[in-house]
């Protein structure tokens, strides 16, 4: 699977950006979708996934409530719809796919169960 994030850029705090993921290579709905982000100087970290029937999802408690995970598989592609962004959402994000298509809660978070990465895309959000 070959995986193609975009929608990053610069947001004062309080905006809104939309993510968006595109895939190709294999069929898309097989697969669990999560989002990660990686600050300067600091470890990659979960941010939401979805499961490939879009039934389950799961947030890290920093992102909860105010962003929402969501897949259009005839589109080959999932989102993540940012809201009420704060400085500290500020880090590239990258988008990736998990073989074992379903959502089970805390091990969605860990990154060696995506086997797939795409490239990230910088959100910059300025105070």
């Amino acid at each position: 699977v070959q995986l193609q994030a975009s929608g990053g850029g610069l947001v004062q705090a309080g905006g809104s950006l939309r993510l968006s993921c595109v895939a190709s290579g294999r069929t898309f709905s097989n697969y669990a979708m999560g989002w990660f982000r990686q600050a300067p100087g600091k470890e990659r970290e979960f941010v939401a996934a979805i499961s490939w029937s879009d039934t389950n999802t799961y947030y890290a408690d920093s992102v909860k409530g105010r962003f929402t995970i969501s897949r259009d598989n005839a589109k080959n592609t999932v989102y993540l719809q940012m809201n009420s962004l704060k400085s500290e959402d500020t880090a590239v994000y990258y988008c990736a796919a998990d073989s074992g298509g379903v959502v089970r809660g805390p091990s969605s978070t860990r990154t060696r169960k995506y086997d797939y990465w795409g490239q990230g895309t910088l959100v910059t959000v300025s105070s």
